[in-house]
């Protein structure tokens, strides 16, 4: 990776932030982000004690890499999708990469959601069978002609 910037940590105000504080206004992990950063999807500066120090910019990429999580794409895709950190993206390229696992991703879902209407339909086809045997069962517990003939 390439060298980091230092940061004084003075420096560290409202449009920078600790670990700590980028994973409370996120709702993740201090893990979560330092795995992020294992992986290459974000950079945060180092102040003059080696502490991490996030940007808005390291902030926005964090939001995309949990966007593409929500979404259900891998690591490995989103890092196509946005970039990795020390590398300056071709914007065309990530919007095309963008596209095409999006649609990707859209074409599942859509197959996903015909496999779950088909069950749906066919849970509400058995359970109609249900109610009806259930229906006649009762009947013929209750209909004398039915008792003499057991």
């Amino acid at each position: 990776m390439d060298k980091e910037k230092q940061i004084n940590p003075k420096e560290v105000d409202k449009e920078r932030w600790t670990i700590s504080q980028i994973a409370d206004q996120l709702d993740i992990s201090t893990r979560t982000i330092r795995f992020y950063e294992e992986k290459g999807l974000i950079q945060p500066g180092r102040t003059t004690g080696n502490q991490r120090v996030y940007t808005p910019r390291n902030k926005a990429r964090l939001k995309l890499i949990l966007r593409g999580k929500r979404f259900g794409f891998s690591l490995e895709e989103i890092s196509e999708m946005i970039g990795m950190a020390n590398a300056d993206p071709d914007e065309l390229q990530q919007i095309e990469k963008s596209l095409a696992y999006g649609d990707t991703k859209l074409k599942q879902l859509q197959d996903r959601k015909k496999e779950l209407e088909l069950l749906e339909q066919d849970i509400l086809a058995t359970r109609q069978k249900l109610i009806h045997r259930i229906t006649q069962l009762k009947q013929q517990t209750n209909d004398p002609d039915q008792e003499g003939k057991k």
